[in-house]
């Protein structure tokens, strides 16, 4: 079991998947991400690619972000999250795709303000950190979580990495869009 830590969903619960296959943000790293970005936004369009349960980008709508994107290939984390999406009331504010990141990435709109990217670790994010990076707002922010061993980039293409901190075997790198 995995809460949404902030905002105006507080509290409330989310579905998570049972085994391993699915790996969501603790609430410990989800609270750190948000403490790095800032609590709350007003508006804008939050990405989440390799979205699992849509933990983050429920948190980010849940602390004020309009909308949100999410990608995903796994037909049950789909499903998972749009009953999250649904029993948070966020239906309407979360478009979700299913497909493979490196398949649709090229399909989406422009004008995130917000991404995140949170592959499996063993695949590490610069494929996805690749992807976001076009689709963002100039000073957009994209969020890679990764393992901690992984050794972030100075840039990946747009993306200037501004900060990158560890959480036991988690690491998270953050990067702006020139």
């Amino acid at each position: 079991m995995t809460r949404i830590v902030a905002g105006s969903a507080r509290g409330r619960r989310l579905e998570v998947p049972e085994g391993q296959g699915t790996r969501p943000t603790s609430e410990k790293v989800r609270a750190a991400v948000f403490n790095m970005l800032g609590q709350f936004f007003d508006g804008g369009a939050v990405l989440d690619l390799y979205a699992g349960t849509g933990a983050l980008a429920l948190e980010a709508l849940s602390r004020g972000c309009a909308r949100a994107t999410c990608v995903e290939s796994d037909r049950q984390a789909v499903e998972l999250l749009r009953r999250n999406a649904e029993a948070l009331g966020f239906t309407g504010r979360v478009d979700v795709r299913q497909g493979r990141v490196a398949d649709l990435v090229g399909r989406l709109p422009a004008g995130f303000a917000l991404a995140f990217i949170d592959p499996p670790y063993q695949d590490g994010p610069g494929e996805g950190l690749a992807g976001a990076g076009p689709l963002l707002l100039p000073e957009g922010r994209a969020v890679a979580e990764h393992d901690a061993r992984w050794v972030p980039p100075a840039r990946v293409g747009p993306l200037a990495l501004v900060d990158s901190r560890r959480y036991g075997s988690t690491g998270i790198s953050i990067y702006v869009r020139d």
